[in-house]
């Protein structure tokens, strides 16, 4: 059976909540805490899911703005993953070549090639843009 998106519902959900642009920590805080009622509910509604979907734009749009994610090097993300999965420099000898060109890889001294970066994404399983 295919549900219906009812509108007038919709509507409902509208006026109680009054969603707007977030620019507050505490406006944030509510709309999380509606957000996270909503996700965890069982069998929610289309409704609810087009309004929870609403939500999750708005509060996204203020993290955006108030927390941003300062865009990692292709050297600080190649440490960053290795971090993640504890590894040494050891282990990427083998995708590499040498311990040398690991470790100047690791120390900056060193760009990371196209083919390298291709490399480290198979590994990692990542974009390769991340080491370019």
């Amino acid at each position: 059976m295919t549900r219906t998106f009812n509108a007038e519902f919709y509507g409902q959900l509208l006026a109680k909540y009054q969603p707007k642009a977030i620019t507050t920590e505490s406006e944030n805080e509510q709309a999380i805490a509606v957000a996270q009622d909503l996700e965890h509910r069982p069998n929610r509604t289309p409704e609810e899911d087009t309004f929870l979907e609403l939500l999750v734009a708005l509060i996204e749009k203020f993290e955006e703005t108030h927390y941003p994610i300062p865009k990692g090097t292709p050297h600080s993300m190649l440490i960053h993953l290795m971090e993640a999965r504890d590894m040494q420099p050891e282990g990427l000898v083998g995708v590499l070549g040498s311990l040398e060109l690991v470790l100047d890889i690791i120390n900056g001294k060193i760009s990371i090639s196209q083919h390298q970066a291709k490399a480290l994404a198979e590994v990692f399983k990542v974009d390769e843009s991340l080491f370019v």
